[in-house]
């Protein structure tokens, strides 16, 4: 297996990606936008390159989205989603703010606040919200609620991964101010537990996450599509019960993630809402 590529696909997601709840036209097209994504991610977390060296292939990658030939499996990724876009008229912006903040990970900048943690999200997650819904046809009225999920969904992810990103790639994305005024060190995370001051970080970012999903949870109003309206709802219960979990767990201790019964119980309770 190349060096470069993790192995993760879209059934290691928290939520789900391209599934039968959309519509089938738009499947192909959401597929492809995740394994450019996903090829991308894959290059910023590689523990075989260096930072120069990743910052140069995601910098290939845009190239290619843009129309470069493609020289890599990466670019050739790019290069089937720019053909994609063409397809459904929707902008290549998304996709060049996601290599923003892979390259942003490449250069493991540490996120001195919560505002820049917000930043940080509308570059590495609200365009997966609005690639979806201008895929869809959808109505830009939906892009706070979108964005406000999108960034929920990405906190969540960085709470859940927080010892490993810290382990591994020496990566944190919680705001260093807080962690300052908590009196807490970097080394705390990788303890075998969270210390009193770093839980009280978690729980004010959870604080911050719990208003983003406030923001989010009419979303599936603005959205006339059938099965895009109940995947949103599923995906906002996906975010309430992890960010409940989290509040309960030590994300230190093992990594607290939802049981697939815990999932299927999401995707009912989604539907349901869809349906009101």
């Amino acid at each position: 297996m190349d060096a470069i590529v993790s192995g993760k696909t879209a059934a290691d997601e928290n939520f789900p990606v391209g599934s039968w709840l959309l519509p089938r036209d738009v499947r192909p097209h959401v597929a492809r936008f995740y394994a450019f994504a996903r090829a991308a991610d894959d290059i910023a977390d590689s523990p075989a390159l260096g930072r120069d060296e990743k910052l140069a292939r995601l910098k290939a990658v845009e190239a290619a989205l843009l129309g470069a030939p493609p020289a890599t499996p990466a670019e050739e990724a790019a290069a089937r989603l720019a053909a994609s876009l063409a397809q459904t008229a929707v902008t290549p912006l998304y996709a060049r703010h996601l290599l923003q903040a892979f390259m942003h990970d490449a250069r493991n900048d540490l996120t001195p606040t919560w505002s820049d943690l917000l930043t940080y999200c509308r570059f590495s997650a609200a365009p997966v919200g609005r690639f979806l819904i201008d895929t869809h046809g959808e109505d830009a009225a939906a892009y706070p609620a979108s964005d406000a999920l999108c960034a929920a969904l990405q906190i969540l992810n960085h709470l859940q991964d927080i010892k490993a990103d810290y382990l591994e790639r020496r990566r944190v994305y919680l705001p260093q101010a807080w962690l300052k005024e908590a009196g807490c060190t970097l080394d705390e995370l990788a303890a075998p537990r969270c210390s009193p001051g770093l839980r009280r970080v978690i729980d004010r970012t959870l604080d911050g996450t719990d208003s983003l999903i406030a923001t989010a949870r009419p979303l599936p109003r603005f959205l006339r599509r059938r099965g895009f309206r109940a995947e949103a709802a599923v995906i906002v219960v996906i975010a309430e019960k992890l960010a409940a979990r989290l509040r309960r767990g030590d994300a230190l201790a093992r990594r607290v993630a939802l049981s697939r019964p815990a999932r299927l119980a999401c995707l009912v309770e989604g539907a349901l809402r869809s349906l009101r």
